[in-house]
């Protein structure tokens, strides 16, 4: 069986994890997969938003796969690590906009990976926690720095420190998530908002992105210099043409990703 799962629907990269009996755990097969599979849509001129779940309903990622880890000499750890944060860091890099539809708890590494997507929606089951400090060891994939980003510095403390899991009504109140829907709803409220994304222009999201994810690690001066430049990518586009094109003539634009 494999472990990842991949179609396109429409504009829409949808990828989900696909050890259920695993809690969908990151093995390192499945973070391979997902590697490549990323690589492979970086550039698909079709693909203008990717959606990542997972499969089952009450786990979407446990994390790291502890009892392959277990297995491992010591010094084989560090490079299973390193495969894990590299591959969430693949997710944060891919150019286009990424949504994560949790569909039950994100443990861990799991909270990582979603972390590293730029939307987060929710079935109302779902879990998030950090549970990495009841191990002896830290969140190694982005998660004491992401998180604190994302919620604030204060509540990330807490959650990295004592474990504690957030209900998905308590990540939408830190606004964790974007939003919480019913589980057997999630993936039609993630698909209905990934086509609502994908009608505008692929390069202005893709430059959008960039000077967002760009920025928010820089000054607001120099934020402000990547804005510049990535607007400037945009000038001599159809696509920006065909928007002043559509608005003239009262219609939708055609974006072409040109």
């Amino acid at each position: 069986m494999p472990v990842i799962l991949s179609q396109i629907k429409d504009s829409i990269g949808v990828i989900t994890l696909n050890r259920p009996e695993a809690a969908n755990a990151l093995s390192q097969v499945l973070l391979r997969e997902l590697r490549e599979q990323l690589e492979r849509w970086t550039d698909h001129p079709e693909i203008r938003v990717l959606l990542i779940t997972g499969a089952g309903e009450k786990v979407f990622c446990a994390g790291a796969d502890l009892k392959e880890r277990a297995q491992m000499s010591e010094e084989e750890v560090p490079k299973a690590v390193d495969q894990i944060r590299s591959t969430v860091q693949a997710v944060y890099d891919f150019p286009k906009p990424v949504i994560c539809a949790v569909n039950g708890a994100a443990i861990g590494g799991g909270l990582e990976l979603a972390l590293a997507c730029d939307l987060r929606i929710a079935s109302e089951n779902a879990t998030f926690s950090l549970a990495e400090t009841g191990l002896g060891i830290i969140p190694g994939a982005g998660g004491t720095q992401r998180l604190p980003r994302i919620i604030g510095v204060h509540k990330a403390k807490e959650m990295i420190f004592t474990g504690r899991r957030l209900s998905a009504q308590e990540a939408l109140h830190e606004r964790l998530l974007l939003r919480v829907t019913y589980r057997k709803e999630l993936l039609d409220v993630g698909l209905d908002l990934a086509y609502e994304i994908s009608t505008k222009g692929p390069l202005a999201n893709r430059w959008a992105k960039h000077a967002i994810n760009k920025g928010i690690e820089s000054s607001l001066e120099e934020g402000l210099t990547i804005e510049e430049d990535a607007y400037g990518q945009i000038i001599a586009t159809e696509d920006r043409l065909e928007g002043l094109k559509a608005f003239k003539e009262k219609r939708s634009p055609v974006f072409k990703g040109r």
